[in-house]
C-alpha cells in the first residue's frame, strides 16, 4: 500500500539545469514509473498525480518531475522541443538508476501528450533499461523515427472523441514492433475529464505495469 511518508522532493541535474521532482518509493516496491507530462503541464498535474496514486496502491513507485524549468516553460517552443524533452527524460532515468533507493528497480514510463513522444524516444535509446510504456492521449507520431526501435511493451490509450490523436496513435501503433496495445476509452475526450474515464486510464495503466514490471519478477505459478 502507498505511504504518504515515502514522498521525497528531489532535485535532479540534467545538462545545465536542475529539475524539480517528487519521488515516492514505498517500502518493498520492485518497480518504478517515471512520468513525462505533456506541454504546459508539470509535476503538479492532477491527472498524473491521480494515476501515480493508483500505481502506488498497486505496489509500484513513482517519480513525477518537471521536464522544463519554470523559466524554460515560459518559452512556448520549448514545450514542443522533443529532442530537448527526450534528453531531459534520459538524464532523469540515468539519475534514478544511480540512486541507492531505486538503482535495482525495474523502470516504466508513463507519458502524456508530448511527454509520450519523449518516453518513446528515450526508451528507444535506452533499450532494455525501460521495461514498459503507457501513453495517455499521447503524440507518438512526434517520435516516429524511434518507434521501430522501441523494445518495451507499449500501451497507447486514447479518448473516443480525440479524433485526430486516435489517427496519429493508429499510425504509430503500426510502426511499433514491440509488444503493443491500442485502447480507446469510450466517451472520453483528450484530457479524460468525463466521469470515470481517468479512472479507467489509471486501471489500465496499473494492469499494464503490473504485467510487465512485476509479473515478470514474480511469475504466476
Amino acid at each position: 500500500m502507498a505511504n504518504k511518508n515515502s514522498q521525497q522532493p528531489v532535485r535532479i541535474p540534467a545538462d545545465s539545469v536542475t529539475l524539480e521532482g517528487v519521488l515516492d518509493v514505498p517500502q518493498g516496491v520492485q518497480a518504478i514509473v517515471i512520468f513525462a507530462h505533456g506541454s504546459g503541464s508539470s509535476r503538479h498535474s492532477p491527472r498524473n498525480k491521480f494515476v501515480a496514486q493508483v500505481l502506488r496502491e498497486a505496489g509500484i513507485g513513482t517519480l513525477l518531475f518537471d521536464l522544463l524549468t519554470r523559466e524554460e516553460d515560459t518559452i512556448y517552443e520549448n514545450r514542443f522541443d522533443i529532442s530537448l524533452l527526450t534528453e531531459r527524460l534520459k538524464a532523469v532515468t540515468l539519475w534514478l538508476k544511480g540512486q541507492p533507493r531505486t538503482m535495482n528497480l525495474r523502470i516504466g514510463y508513463f507519458g502524456a501528450s508530448t511527454g509520450a513522444a519523449a518516453a518513446l524516444n528515450s526508451s528507444a535509446d535506452l533499450g532494455a533499461a525501460i521495461s514498459a510504456i503507457v501513453s495517455r492521449g499521447g503524440r507518438p507520431d512526434m517520435a516516429e523515427q524511434a518507434l521501430e526501435k522501441v523494445q518495451a511493451p507499449t500501451l497507447l490509450i486514447v479518448g473516443e472523441y480525440d479524433d485526430v490523436v486516435i489517427k496519429l496513435n493508429q499510425l504509430a501503433y503500426n510502426l511499433i514492433k514491440a509488444e503493443k496495445e491500442l485502447t480507446i476509452i469510450p466517451g472520453a475526450t483528450h484530457l479524460f475529464e468525463e466521469p470515470g474515464t481517468l479512472e479507467e486510464v489509471a486501471r489500465l495503466a496499473a494492469k499494464w505495469f503490473k504485467q510487465h514490471l512485476l509479473s515478470r519478477l514474480f511469475p504466476y505459478p
